[in-house]
């Protein structure tokens, strides 16, 4: 008889118990994570009812494994893109959470007398809410499509990228055992400079190689490629000094930005849903269940401190960002839990070997009670809210209602705070990509040419002018591209701005000759490396155009990759045309609907329930942006509906029970949304929206009307315009730019 090896004995017993789980879990409507944690508690060296996994070290690589596939998975669903658009509210609320999270747990851990590493992975534990968990109660009780949800989304995508910043600090933290300011200083800095480059790197070559090698992208090639892809960053980030797990990540993201990103999760969901449950089971495996019976009061504290204190750091974040306060009431209770990244920072503890054993039975135990209650506190929302409003005096909800309008009509800062972030920004990037360029060619290019070529001066000569070849275009983008130069323009009208602007040019030129200075004295005598320098200016001038048009090809391919993606998708995305509270969600008219092949007029949508409809999709090629009062709706069309969530609610129920999210591909109409002022004298004053002509002017709807410190949301036809009136409205913008008013 063959030996079966105990690993594959060992899995077969979990993934059989972990699929009993699973489905008693689904058929009770909970986490499938809870069905394995329960599997791996089952199975592990604590509970003897059913046989136990003896080769516990072998499962432990596979959950490594899983920790991988599960942080690339999750890079994919983040994007760097998505982070710079997720803007101030969310980011705000964000830090703001988190920063109070990590206080607390750290507060926590302090009054139950714990070690300090005890006390400082509590806290990060306790700062990162679970996406998959979120996700799953706003699917389940059809929230998707609310404001608030928005909201909550973002701050999710900024509590991913702290996670990843929150593994690299813990870690520095781990090994030197105590808070040493400069050593986290330098990894931070250490961590930016990388992911800077691998950025860029990623997004210039990736795409492009995808999209060369698209005709033998089937499914099981992509999931090689990327898998093999994955593994690679990993490999690199490991080499640099940080965990695996961030390269995973890192590498999902980047391929988050390429036009195969929803191909690629869907090839690697069969990989990520296997390794993803080992991992778990892992995770359950692990807990001891006496020290659950011998700590159930740290548990029930902290998971009574987590579900009031995130609730109430989130909704006050919220409101801070310019939030309404049923929008920051409702992403405060929808965030009071911990899932994935906590059990990778709490495993890291473990691996580490830095915190007490009782810590991550806690950690678990508090995920599943805070995951349990996930959907009754997103339910208790909104009857809160209207508790809330009710106990509140008049004036406070009107100072809240003026300080939402207020925070969200900042305007953009003047040309010179402009520039300077700009300078600023660009020096910085620039310095990152030649530094990093520098530093590959020292320790692997020049090692290399050196072991294949017998004369070390020929070789370093030979490698020093391949890396200033690589280096010209970047050096020429860091001394002499033009930055803002309309803000400069400005400026420069203004005389007191000339001496700062001619200095700031006089600083580039300064640190680029440096960068060339320094990397020929790593190289050759100091004379020689005087003359080279001279050798560089009198290169870059003579070879001034053809270098220039070499980096804006590069420059050009690079921003074609960063948005192929959003280019794809960014036709049928019109979530920032909404103002205020209101916000664009897409519907499918279905067939059968009552008000099939009526026309717009004729339904009065705007008098009875509030909302707009700024664009029609019929089809695969016709769009009809700001549809007129004499279209009609057909079986099919997919709308695009503007108003607020309880408007919007009413709205479906007119036209059906229950109408699916619109999922499309392209819009063929750019619209957008802008304001126009009312000044004393203007012709507008004193009529009405129907009789002023605006749409049949500027082919745009009228969603919007502030007036004093009151906001008229989809006012109706009627409503007449009065001096200092802002008017908001959807459609044209060239054409709204060149109405006379």
């Amino acid at each position: 008889m063959n030996h079966l090896p105990q690993l594959i004995q060992d899995l077969g017993l979990i993934l059989i118990l972990a699929g009993t789980t699973t489905l008693l879990f689904k058929q009770m409507k909970q986490p499938v994570v809870l069905g394995y944690i329960l599997a791996g508690l089952l199975v592990g060296p604590h509970f003897r009812l059913f046989p136990t996994v003896t080769d516990i070290q072998n499962v432990q690589v596979w959950a490594e494994i899983g920790v991988i596939v599960l942080l690339f998975g999750l890079g994919l669903e983040f994007s760097f893109k998505k982070l710079m658009k997720v803007g101030g509210s969310a980011s705000v609320t964000a830090l703001f959470e988190i920063s109070a999270m990590v206080g607390i747990g750290y507060l926590i851990g302090y009054a139950l007398n714990w070690p300090l590493m005890d006390r400082i992975f509590l806290g990060g534990i306790l700062s990162i809410a679970s996406t998959t968990i979120i996700l799953r109660s706003f699917t389940e009780l059809g929230l998707k499509g609310k404001r608030f949800t928005e909201l909550v989304f973002g701050v999710l995508i900024i509590e991913d990228l702290v996670a990843v910043v929150l593994l690299v600090l813990l870690s520095t933290i781990a090994v030197s055992s105590q808070f040493a300011g400069t050593e986290m200083l330098v990894s931070i800095l250490k961590l930016v400079f990388f992911l800077t480059l691998w950025f860029i790197a990623g997004i210039f070559f990736l795409p492009s190689l995808l999209h060369r090698a698209k005709h033998l992208l089937n499914e099981e090639t992509l999931l090689i490629v990327s898998l093999g892809l994955c593994l690679s960053m990993v490999v690199l980030s490991s080499a640099s000094g940080f965990s695996p797990a961030l390269g995973a990540f890192v590498m999902g993201s980047i391929l988050a930005e390429t036009t195969k990103a929803e191909r690629i999760e869907r090839a690697i969901k069969p990989v990520s849903d296997l390794f993803g449950a080992i991992f778990f089971v892992s995770v359950g495996m692990l807990i001891n269940p006496a020290v659950l019976i011998d700590y159930w009061g740290p548990i029930i504290l902290v998971t009574v401190a987590l579900l009031v204190a995130k609730t109430l750091h989130v909704t006050i974040g919220a409101l801070i960002a310019g939030n309404p306060l049923d929008v920051s009431l409702s992403a405060g209770m929808s965030m009071a839990q911990i899932g994935e990244f906590s059990f990778i920072i709490a495993t890291l503890g473990v691996s580490l070997g830095v915190t007490s054993s009782f810590l991550y039975p806690i950690a678990v135990a508090v995920s599943a009670l805070t995951t349990f209650s996930t959907p009754y506190m997103i339910r208790f929302a909104g009857p809160l809210y209207h508790r809330i409003e009710s106990l509140l005096p008049s004036r406070w909800k009107k100072s809240l209602e003026r300080y939402s309008s207020g925070a969200s009509n900042i305007r953009s800062a003047n040309d010179w705070r402009i520039l300077l972030r700009a300078y600023l920004f660009h020096i910085v990037l620039f310095s990152f990509i030649i530094v990093g360029i520098v530093l590959g060619f020292q320790n692997f290019a020049l090692p290399w040419l050196k072991s294949y070529m017998p004369n070390t001066n020929a070789a370093i000569s030979i490698g020093g002018t391949a890396c200033f070849l690589v280096l010209s275009p970047f050096l020429w983008a860091l001394v002499f591209q033009k930055i803002k130069p309309g803000n400069t323009a400005n400026l420069w009208a203004n005389k007191w701005y000339r001496g700062p602007l001619v200095a700031l040019n006089i600083f580039r030129i300064a640190l680029g000759i440096s960068f060339v200075f320094f990397t020929l004295v790593s190289l050759f005598p100091l004379l020689v490396s005087v003359a080279g320098i001279a050798a560089v200016v009198l290169l870059s001038v003579l070879f001034s155009g053809k270098i220039s048009r070499l980096y804006q090809k590069i420059e050009r391919r690079f921003f074609v990759n960063l948005n192929a993606r959003e280019i794809q998708n960014a036709r049928f995305n019109r979530q920032e045309l909404a103002p205020w509270d209101a916000h664009i969600v897409q519907h499918t008219l279905p067939f059968g609907s009552p008000v099939a092949g009526q026309r717009l007029e004729d339904m009065a949508i705007r008098e009875k329930y509030g909302v707009n409809i700024v664009m029609i999709k019929r089809g695969e090629e016709q769009t009809i942006p700001i549809p007129g009062r004499d279209e009609r709706l057909f079986p099919g069309d997919n709308l695009f509906v503007l108003g607020t969530d309880r408007q919007i609610d009413l709205f479906k129920k007119h036209v059906h029970p229950a109408i699916e999210a619109f999922a499309g591909k392209d819009l063929d109409k750019e619209i957008g949304l802008t304001s126009i002022n009312v000044p004393s004298g203007s012709a507008l004053i004193g009529q009405t929206i129907s009789s002023s002509g605006i749409r049949e002017r500027t082919n745009g709807l009228v969603v919007g009307i502030e007036r004093d410190a009151m906001r008229i949301l989809n006012p109706e036809s009627r409503k007449e315009f009065l001096p200092g009136d802002r008017i908001w409205i959807v459609g044209d913008l060239e054409r709204i730019k060149q109405l006379q008013v």
